[in-house]
């Protein structure tokens, strides 16, 4: 079948099926005895990983990220893909739906299949990184254009994408490391799964601190936002306070009536303007003592 590959080592065999078909699942799971509802599993769409122990094999589902950085994606299914895991000292299966090129990349030189089954963690986890740091500066540069620059440039649907993936991602790390809790592997193999665990760690911080400052600066933006919207308001009510009197003083004066008070006044203008103006400094004066200005 070309959609599988298997390869023969000195003590085990590694077989891995690539987008498999409903009748090859049932094929393997007949073949190499393995319980047909994990064969299921290994193909449900999003399905988190997980952890199980046969009698005669252990059954892992874990998700590598595959998303591109600048995607607009906030599920687990669209952020990431999994690999299915059929293992025992015998021989490793690797089920999977997505092409992953750390699949082709990795060596031919293991003597034992926790080796191995390491090895491809270890590559999963390594995922994680390169969108881990890119969030990480992306959250950096955000921060200096709310801070310093032009707030206006900042998109909230970018902040919005920014805290759903890291918060994601950051759950996936969280239960992937439950998950290479419950492994055990060969004495050999300890060290290299103890530092995908340290690996995975160091993940959940990174993604834990960029989760909070990204929820941080959403707020602050909305924050910021609402104190420029409350200060052109501001700005509009001064001007109204100014020119509600003034506008009365005109529209009175306005009217078309032959008999009005100071009418044919030879100053009455004078008399009108300065009025206004004193209007005003007594309202600029009582805005001042408020410090309302």
């Amino acid at each position: 079948m070309k959609n599988v590959k298997e390869i023969k080592f000195e003590k085990f065999k590694w077989i891995d099926i690539f987008q498999p078909q409903k009748e090859q699942l049932e094929e393997i799971a007949k073949d190499f005895n393995l319980d047909l509802f994990q064969i299921k599993d290994s193909l449900e769409h999003g399905h988190l990983p997980k952890f199980e122990k046969h009698l005669d094999y252990c059954f892992i589902i874990l998700r590598a990220y595959t998303a591109k950085n600048r995607d607009k994606f906030s599920t687990v299914s669209e952020l990431t893909n999994k690999i299915a895991f059929f293992y025992n000292d015998e021989k490793i299966i690797t089920i999977h739906n997505a092409k992953f090129d750390f699949l082709e990349q990795i060596k031919h030189d293991f003597s034992n299949s926790h080796q191995l089954l390491t090895q491809i963690i270890h590559k999963m986890v390594q995922t994680y990184t390169q969108p881990a740091n890119w969030h990480s500066n992306k959250i950096s540069e955000v921060e200096k254009v709310i801070f310093l620059k032009d707030y206006t440039k900042i998109s909230l649907e970018d902040l919005y994408f920014q805290k759903s993936q890291t918060r994601i991602s950051k759950k996936l790390l969280q239960i992937t490391q439950d998950v290479v809790n419950k492994i055990n592997v060969v004495q050999e193999s300890q060290t290299a799964l103890q530092d995908v665990k340290d690996s995975i760690i160091s993940l959940i911080l990174i993604y834990d601190e960029v989760a909070e400052d990204a929820n941080n600066l959403m707020n602050t933006y909305l924050s910021v936002t609402a104190t420029k919207n409350n200060d052109v308001m501001k700005l509009l009510t001064i001007f109204s306070a100014f020119f509600l009197p003034l506008t009365f003083l005109v529209g009175v004066y306005g009217m078309n009536f032959d008999f009005m008070p100071e009418l044919k006044l030879e100053y009455g203008y004078l008399y009108v303007v300065i009025l206004m103006i004193i209007i005003s400094l007594l309202i600029f004066y009582w805005f001042k003592r408020k410090k309302i200005m």
